[in-house]
């Protein structure tokens, strides 16, 4: 089958890397990098003033609309000038689980914000001692009669110190290798019983550890339904790694 770029994708195409070949740089990217920002907020505004952040949501939610040709066309412009992986973990891993996840309130309050560039999102399902397995999941929340206390360590690489939101990966049930039984959670990261220990910074990502401490949270913050968010997550992980190879 003969694919080919229509005229307005290849637009699309050629004004990104123009873009990220002028603005982002690899010496521009290794400057960054040295800065104690590192790849900040602006940068964030500047990609959502340009229309990308919006692109791979539907207009309901504040986005473009844009088709699943568009947005590989964009993921694959930022993979090419090596500016892929805050891209894929911020907007098609974490706000894209809450687009196909969470209810419609959910939606109104947390994807405009993400799409302006106002707020950071990031997903938060890797564990210290899981070696990237997305099953082995210790981090644990219990029924509570309001809703949910969460505890556990989460290894965050991408925004972990900077994040506004985590999506957070618990267990509420199954064993701790079991598929079953894992829940998405909406956290905001300034309330009680978060802390954040920043790692080294990762690329200009703002690493660190995130420690749950008996984090309350009412029935609301429940993305999705209870224990059954594995595979979604799997398809979403997936989906990012198969954009960066």
């Amino acid at each position: 089958m003969d694919f080919k770029l229509s005229e307005e994708q290849t637009l699309l195409k050629d004004s990104v890397d123009r873009f990220l070949q002028d603005e982002y740089s690899l010496d521009k990217r290794r400057a960054l990098i040295q800065t104690e920002d590192g790849f900040s907020r602006e940068n964030w505004k500047t990609f959502a003033d340009l229309g990308w952040l919006a692109m791979p949501f539907a207009e309901n939610s504040g986005g473009l609309g844009g088709g699943s040709v568009e947005t590989m066309v964009l993921m694959e412009a930022f993979g090419r000038n090596l500016v892929v992986e805050p891209y894929l973990h911020v907007i098609v891993t974490a706000a894209s689980l809450i687009e196909a996840l969470g209810n419609k309130e959910t939606k109104d309050k947390i994807l405009p914000n993400i799409i302006t560039g106002e707020k950071l999102l990031t997903l938060a399902h890797v564990e210290p001692q899981a070696r990237y397995n997305l099953s082995d999941v210790i981090t644990m929340a219990s029924k509570t009669s309001q809703g949910y206390k969460i505890s556990g360590h989460k290894a965050v690489v991408f925004h972990g110190a900077s994040a506004d939101h985590f999506l957070v990966s618990a267990r509420t049930g199954g064993e701790q290798t079991d598929e079953k039984g894992i829940s998405l959670f909406l956290l905001d990261s300034t309330q009680s019983g978060i802390t954040k220990r920043p790692y080294p910074t990762i690329d200009g990502l703002k690493a660190a550890e995130v420690i749950l401490d008996e984090v309350e949270v009412d029935n609301s913050a429940l993305i999705g339904e209870e224990g059954a968010s594995f595979s979604a997550i799997e398809t979403a992980v997936d989906h990012r790694h198969a954009v960066h190879q």
